[in-house]
């Protein structure tokens, strides 16, 4: 069981940092809008994206984004990253 746990929360540590590297991605692709990846990074936001948004998409259809006048936030990363966290923290809970 300890071998399972351990697994367990390696694999969501390591998508928490997809995670984190979809939005630093995505800080930079809003602040540079003339930036265009090329290359070995654009495989890799590629694959970033690939794994990250299955998850977001599930998330996106049943959090619609929040609207404050002319700006929207979309929850979708933070609601992820949050559920993932407090996975990880119950799966240490429960197996250590």
């Amino acid at each position: 069981m300890i071998a399972l746990g351990i697994i367990l929360t390696t694999l969501i540590r390591l998508y928490l940092i997809v995670l984190a590297g979809r939005i630093i991605i995505d800080l930079v692709s809003y602040a540079a809008k003339d930036w265009v990846p090329r290359g070995f990074l654009l495989l890799v936001i590629n694959l970033i994206f690939a794994i990250s948004e299955p998850p977001l998409a599930l998330v996106r259809k049943i959090i619609p984004h929040m609207s404050f006048g002319g700006i929207s936030i979309a929850l979708e990363v933070i609601v992820v990253y949050m559920g993932l966290q407090l996975l990880d923290w119950v799966i240490r809970l429960l197996m250590f």
